[in-house]
């Protein structure tokens, strides 16, 4: 294929219809209901068939009489300008069924969604937009390298893993996924981009190295993975759509990754932030459940004289969040606490699980607060088509976020938070939100819409609109999508100081990095434990160090997470909180890309950043807790020229070298380095 700007559409035969870009070709096969596509590179779609699920049967394309075409007008939106075609399959014994393909120009994507049509109402909680059998291959192509497949989890919940896997495997990614080879780095990334009713999966089977042999990605996910007791939803009426969805081949499958981020802000704008990467302070690991009046405010005294003087701050403040069990301090304790944080010319911020419910049965017939004695919280609790409540998870139960009860509860303690003068309101366990159930308003009938439902609402009472200010709304255990009521996400499950920790949150990062600044401003690597959690031992200080070199490369939400009364715990602090190199980064806001992607279920060890200046920032991690390792990290792949000779700046050290074609780095047992290359000879 030749580039070019235009999108052409041809009729090549009575049978074939085509689309084309100059970087992405689709060809629509009229004879038998398929089609196919191809990019730049060695990928390509071909044999795809689109299907529903309806009265307890699927039907896809192929099996339809008829097979037409329309050019619909063309575009201009978001995504650029382009062309619409309309795919209609006819049959007299079955609802029809449409298949929409966007095509812009200069994109090396396409966009397609289907929609089911009848006379009369129909149901389905199943649709398949991209399904086919058939290899992504040329069966002549040379491969020279492993087939791996991404899978994305549905949430973070429960230290659930990014998995990246050579075939052969059988796996389901949700939302996302993506086919790379990872020595050229080629890629094609399939994924959902609207998420108001639909809980998409991308099943992806081959039982041969290098080979695939089933790929269907659909609007209908459920399962132990999306936290679901309950079967998807119906969707229903004489009209019934899929999500949108991506089809995009790359020459660099993180290109893609980043594209498809994008692609999805086009369709849903991300929640805006115009002030800095939030830095401060989260009691959960430091105390836990025994979070008291004196944790809190001594940790806000300590910062405010002994750390905040030496650069740890953005913007000029700090923000002193209290987690878990702030209702433990009473409520003179709290107006003080909160009083002395504001003094200290910090922004105190607050928790909150809108969507779980956390009492024993006996607390199910306490009234909910905010609704006058009008409901008790075994009415607003989500229930299963016979009326049971469904079974709890992790301990707390789902609140229906439909329920007139839950939205009263919600105006309850917004009230509540505003009037206290919070300005960063964490969110937790909001995948309860999103379950699959039967909900007390009769239109909306699938957790997704339930779950935008809920917490739109929520969201549009803490927005500046509503508010007069800025409050930042964080999202901790949380399904990835929809993305646009939060201005961050936790991009991993929690996350405490052992180097163990560290790797748990670097997978997440290795395969979730391209979120940040597209799906919400920043990422979220949890609080950053520089010496001890109270539920573990204390960790070395290379393993503290390597815990808060993983945040300040992860985007960035720097919120640390120890007791500073331990004397070690405030000599770290005052000790690399005072390294103004380091704070830099953290204060970009940018995430840090993984160098290489195929780890399987484990985390890369080397990140890097680069630059409009051209110079490239790079982490490297040593996993090991025992041992040191020397490492390598060719420059090449880093994408920088060859031939160049660079300075290395080791920022924590605060030392230089000069390097050329690749960066070697010794690393002390779960040690880490940040280093910034800049170009000697330009």
């Amino acid at each position: 294929m030749d580039h070019g700007n235009n999108v052409n559409v041809s009729v090549e035969s009575e049978s074939l219809v085509r689309m084309d870009n100059g970087w992405v070709r689709v060809e629509i096969h009229l004879d038998n209901g398929e089609y196919s596509a191809v990019g730049q590179g060695l990928f390509l779609l071909q044999g795809v068939r689109s299907a529903f699920r309806w009265k307890g049967r699927e039907y896809h394309t192929g099996l339809y009489e008829r097979h037409k075409w329309r050019e619909e007008d063309a575009l201009e939106n978001g995504f650029g300008s382009g062309k619409h075609i309309v795919v209609q399959h006819e049959d007299p014994r079955l609802p029809r069924i449409e298949q929409h393909f966007y095509l812009y120009e200069d994109a090396s994507f396409f966009l397609t969604k289907v929609v089911v049509q009848h006379e009369e109402e129909i149901r389905t909680n199943r649709i398949s937009v991209i399904n086919t059998n058939e290899d992504l291959f040329d069966r002549n192509a040379d491969l020279g390298d492993e087939l791996y497949a991404l899978r994305v989890p549905y949430d973070n919940d429960k230290w659930v893993r990014y998995l990246a896997q050579p075939f052969p495997l059988e796996r389901e990614s949700y939302e996302v996924a993506a086919l790379f080879l990872p020595d050229s780095r080629q890629g094609l990334i399939l994924g959902s981009i609207t998420h108001d009713q639909w809980k998409t999966g991308v099943r992806i089977k081959g039982e041969q190295a290098g080979k695939l042999d089933e790929l269907d990605l659909y609007g209908g996910a459920t399962g132990m993975m999306t936290r679901d007791s309950q079967p998807h939803g119906y969707l229903k009426g004489t009209r019934v759509e899929s999500p949108l969805v991506f089809a995009g081949f790359f020459a660099d499958y993180r290109d893609g990754l980043e594209k498809y981020g994008w692609a999805n802000t086009c369709a849903a704008p991300p929640l805006p932030w115009k002030l800095g990467a939030p830095f401060g302070w989260n009691s959960w690991s430091a105390a836990m459940s025994n979070l008291d009046y004196e944790l809190y405010t001594s940790t806000s005294d300590f910062l405010h004289q002994e750390v905040q003087p030496l650069g740890f701050q953005n913007e000029n403040t700090l923000y002193i969040n209290f987690d878990a069990f702030w209702d433990r301090l009473t409520k003179s304790e709290m107006e003080d606490a909160l009083n002395r944080v504001r003094r200290n010319g910090h922004k105190p911020g607050t928790y909150w699980t809108p969507f779980a419910f956390w009492g024993s049965p006996d607390q199910m017939v306490s009234p909910v607060e905010g609704t006058d004695g009008q409901y008790t919280y075994s009415d607003i609790l989500l229930r299963d088509a016979d009326g049971e409540i469904l079974p709890d998870i992790a301990g707390g139960l789902a609140i229906d976020p439909t329920h007139p009860g839950a939205l009263q509860r919600i105006d309850w303690f917004t009230n509540k938070m505003l009037s206290e003068g919070f300005e960063y309101i964490k969110l937790d366990f909001m995948a309860h939100g999103a379950l699959e159930g039967r909900h007390d308003n009769p239109d909306i009938t699938t957790g997704i819409a339930a779950y935008n439902y809920g917490l739109s609402y929520l969201a549009s009472k803490l927005s500046p609109e509503a508010t007069g200010k800025s409050i930042f709304i964080n999202l901790s255990i949380a399904p990835l999508f929809p993305y646009a009521y939060a201005h961050s996400r936790r991009i991993s499950c929690d996350v405490f100081g052992t180097i163990a920790d560290t790797e748990y949150l670097l997978n997440s990062l290795t395969h979730g990095w391209w979120m940040n600044n597209t799906l919400y401003r920043f990422n979220d690597p949890d609080h950053s434990v520089i010496y001890r959690s109270c539920n573990q031992e204390a960790t070395t200080r290379h393993e503290g160090r390597s815990r808060l070199t993983a945040s300040v490369i992860a985007g960035t939400v720097l919120l640390l997470g120890d007791d500073f009364r331990h004397e070690e715990a405030a000599w770290r602090a005052k000790a690399w909180l005072k390294n103004r190199e380091i704070l830099e980064v953290a204060r970009l806001g940018k995430t840090f890309r993984p160098l290489e992607g195929n780890w399987q279920d484990r985390a890369s060890d080397t990140f890097m950043l680069l630059n409009h200046d051209q110079s490239v920032y790079i982490a490297v991690f040593n996993f090991e807790g025992q041992q040191s390792v020397r490492k390598s990290v060719p420059l090449h792949r880093a994408g920088l020229a060859p031939g160049g000779i660079y300075d290395a700046f080791d920022l924590w050290e605060g030392t230089a070298s000069e390097v050329q074609e690749e960066l070697a780095v010794s690393l002390e047992p779960a040690e880490s380095k940040l280093f910034k290359l800049t170009l000697k000879n330009k």
